[in-house]
């Protein structure tokens, strides 16, 4: 398996693969309530026979290049991750997403993953636009999407219906050119 790092406080992004089941609901049993306040995934992955069946769905999307998900360690440990929740090739498009557990918040993380995979769509499979979703509410999302270069788009209102309640979305996005240009030394 390979390992990506990501500066030099010793993160790493990895393939996040079904057999690393019992580490990714160990990691998601941390940063539940947490990773919870926004996003499904803490709801998704409730138990082994769950995380695996996410993973697999992952797997099966990494083979059928229609999305990716990997995982991001620090110090051996999964602290969160980041996705490719769909990818299409022939459109040239991708969304993009992210989760942390508490104790990985505030160091850059996300940010630093998502520009490797973010690099990798543009580059390496010809995506012409990465979109990024997030609640208002999120700011912490929104604020990854900035560094990131990201325009906000618009709002989809009331389109996210999680924990009964419907919920705004703001789609930001960066465009392959706008990305290239952005990542160029100045």
């Amino acid at each position: 398996m390979y390992a990506i790092p990501l500066g030099e406080d010793g993160a790493e992004l990895r393939p996040l693969e079904p057999w690393q089941a019992e580490e990714f609901l160990a990691h998601m049993d941390r940063g539940r309530e947490f990773i919870g306040r926004h996003i499904a995934l803490a709801d998704a992955v409730a138990d082994l026979e769950s995380a695996r069946a996410f993973l697999q769905g992952y797997a099966d999307k990494a083979a059928a290049d229609t999305g990716r998900i990997h995982g991001i360690w620090t110090d051996g440990t999964l602290v969160g991750g980041v996705l490719f929740r769909t990818m299409d090739v022939k459109q040239r498009t991708a969304e993009a997403g992210c989760w942390l557990e508490p104790s990985a918040v505030g160091r850059g993380l996300v940010t630093r993953a998502t520009r490797v995979i973010i690099d990798w769509a543009v580059e390496e499979r010809g995506i012409h636009r990465v979109e990024w979703w997030a609640k208002p509410a999120n700011e912490a999302s929104v604020a990854v999407a900035r560094r990131l270069g990201m325009t906000k788009d618009g709002v989809l209102r009331e389109c996210y219906l999680y924990r009964g309640e419907r919920h705004d979305m703001e789609i930001w996005s960066v465009l392959a050119p706008e990305w290239r240009a952005g990542r160029k030394p100045s």
